[in-house]
């Protein structure tokens, strides 16, 4: 191989860089050490950065890219919810006794206050929108404390009229019905 020149490696003056490289300034012979490691490294898509290392006034500004701008995805917001789940408590406080499965219901009267008993949701119209039921039960002393729980109540409505059974309604307004802050009473 010695002997050899390869014209894809020689530089204007006919000889292999490396010899010529011995007669130039200690600079100019670096910067040509570096543009042949970054042509060896980079391949021949790399002849701007090449050009950029070897050229004495320094690179010029189409021979560097700037880096990518980093694409930054910023989350859509949450759609809005467009029902919710109405909770509370409904206490009975009078006539309450044991349902016999550890848990309390109404009597004398009140037979229609017990677990699963129907809790109607209504809009200002007294439109029925949703409809749930009384949940858990439990006993303390006279009193029956119930969970309320009726899902798919939409939202945008302002306010909402619940009704226990056939007991009348009670009204909510719709913040108060979103944080689950429902409490009704009977007795």
């Amino acid at each position: 191989m010695s002997g050899e020149t390869h014209p894809e490696v020689m530089d204007g003056s006919g000889e292999p860089p490396l010899a010529a490289a011995s007669r130039r300034p200690a600079r100019e012979r670096r910067n040509l050490l570096l543009a042949l490691v970054a042509g060896i490294v980079i391949g021949a898509g790399g002849a701007s950065v090449i050009w950029a290392l070897t050229d004495s006034d320094g690179p010029s500004p189409e021979a560097v890219s700037p880096p990518p701008s980093p694409t930054i995805q910023t989350p859509s917001p949450s759609p809005t919810p467009t029902v919710f789940q109405l909770t509370g408590t409904f206490l009975l406080t009078r006539n309450a006794v044991s349902d016999g499965r550890g848990g309390c219901e109404g009597s004398e009267g009140f037979d229609d206050i017990t677990e699963g008993a129907a809790v109607t949701v209504y809009d200002a119209s007294g439109t029925v929108i949703a409809t749930g039921a009384l949940g858990e039960s439990t006993r303390t002393g006279t009193t029956c404390s119930f969970k309320v729980i009726v899902p798919d109540v939409p939202t945008g409505q302002g306010f909402y009229k619940v009704e226990i059974t056939h007991r009348g309604t009670l009204q909510i307004s719709e913040s108060d019905a979103m944080s689950g802050s429902f409490g009704g009473s009977l007795g």
